[in-house]
């Protein structure tokens, strides 16, 4: 993508009448960094796309453009890791035709809760034991399809293995396994359409959206997300919790899609509408089946921080974070608390707001204290990586503390 991006930097660049370093003023970057994109170097972050693009008053996904592919690592351990998964969810197949064996009725109950124990430990970050039982899961649940034909049994069928796949999709994506996820991801929307269940569905376009946006597809993410909000919309009288947590999360993930497009209009517009959903429910819904996810007052708040911290407003991060009262532990158990990693991600999002506004110190005292309560997690965040180094390049010593997490960070790898 280098080339490419060189080139549309370059022509907006010039396009707004700005030199190389009223860019950098005006997006509050260094020179050097637009030097560098321009020049054709690799390794630009998307945070410093998102700067360059408010700085030119364009859509961040109009700065990219697919290039060659670099080469990439054969020593990737996921490749052995993920084997049995990848066996599971993306069978071989011939041209000779192979018919599944019948065998004993499915449990559709157990089924189902093997898919909530599943989702209950991927929220607490235990990684490692979600992956051993995820290609056993979707065995199962091509088995009951499969054993299913017709009838209201092959609707829950599918219906089960959409939850299933939404959660092999979710954890795919978040340790950036995005090719696979994607498989999954279209597998549960699928499945749910076909089973007839429009909020299954939703919470499976959901997961799409995080997908998309974690691979930079900004304008998809956030059309996708429209469209199923347009499908999903609760009614103004009667509506279920289930049905203003599926509409309001899928109003999140398209705000998260336009901060990261430079549409700051359009995010205010969907945060508004996850906060009109928010307040319907009152306190936080949890649904982990049905929803996905946990979704109220608190995580509309939380995710609001993010556009902030997106914009490179990382006074407004720390300044709301002391003044909103949903995002107060004392107001949680009135209002609920967020999920293990929506709190986890408020958590990083303001220790690189403090960082950014001059307080290092608070910020690796949040650092520290995600390594360890939620060390899978921690390991995956790129920003934690990256909010990390602007920790230590204002530091002269690294303590033995920071020196650790630096490493379970693989910063001095």
């Amino acid at each position: 993508m280098s080339d490419e991006l060189a080139h549309n930097v370059r022509k907006y660049r010039r396009a707004a009448g700005l030199s190389q370093e009223q860019l950098a003023h005006r997006a509050n970057l260094s020179v050097g960094p637009i030097r560098r994109i321009e020049q054709g170097y690799d390794g630009v972050r998307m945070e410093t796309l998102h700067a360059i693009a408010r700085a030119v008053g364009v859509k961040t996904s109009d700065l990219m453009a697919a290039g060659a592919p670099e080469p990439v690592s054969h020593r990737d351990p996921n490749s052995l890791n993920l084997r049995e998964l990848r066996i599971a969810l993306t069978p071989a197949i011939s041209l000779a035709s192979t018919v599944a064996p019948v065998g004993q009725e499915p449990d559709l109950r157990r089924l189902r809760r093997m898919t909530h124990d599943n989702s209950v430990l991927y929220f607490e970050d235990s990684y490692k034991s979600v992956a051993a039982d995820l290609p056993v899961l979707i065995r199962a649940a091509n088995d009951a399809v499969a054993y299913y034909d017709s009838g209201e049994d092959q609707a829950k069928a599918l219906v089960a293995r959409s939850q299933a796949l939404n959660l092999v999709g979710r954890y795919l994506t978040q340790i950036r396994q995005y090719d696979l996820a994607h498989a999954a991801a279209r597998g549960a929307i699928e499945d749910a359409k076909a089973a007839g269940n429009s909020l299954v569905a939703g919470s499976g376009v959901g997961g799409m959206c995080w997908l998309l946006v974690r691979t930079e597809r900004f304008d998809e993410a956030e059309d996708v997300a429209v469209a199923t909000m347009d499908l999903v919309e609760p009614k103004i009288t009667g509506a279920t919790p289930d049905e203003y947590a599926t509409w309001g999360g899928l109003a999140m993930e398209a705000a998260a899609a336009a901060v990261r497009n430079n549409r700051p209009q359009e995010a205010k517009a969907f945060r508004k509408a996850a906060g009109t959903a928010a307040k319907a429910i009152g306190t936080t819904h949890r649904n982990l089946l049905r929803h996905w996810s946990m979704f109220g007052p608190v995580t509309a708040s939380m995710k609001e921080l993010e556009d902030f911290m997106i914009a490179g407003d990382a006074r407004s991060v720390v300044r709301k974070a002391d003044e909103q009262e949903a995002l107060q532990e004392k107001s949680w158990k009135r209002l609920g608390g967020p999920s293990t990693n929506d709190g986890n991600r408020y958590r990083l999002d303001l220790a690189r707001a403090q960082v950014r506004t001059g307080d290092p110190t608070a910020a690796m005292d949040e650092l520290t204290r995600l390594d360890q309560i939620a060390p899978e997690w921690f390991r995956h965040q790129s920003s934690a990586a990256i909010t990390f180094e602007e920790v230590t390049k204002k530091r002269r010593t690294l303590t033995a503390e920071m020196r650790e997490v630096g490493a379970h960070l693989g910063v001095f790898a």
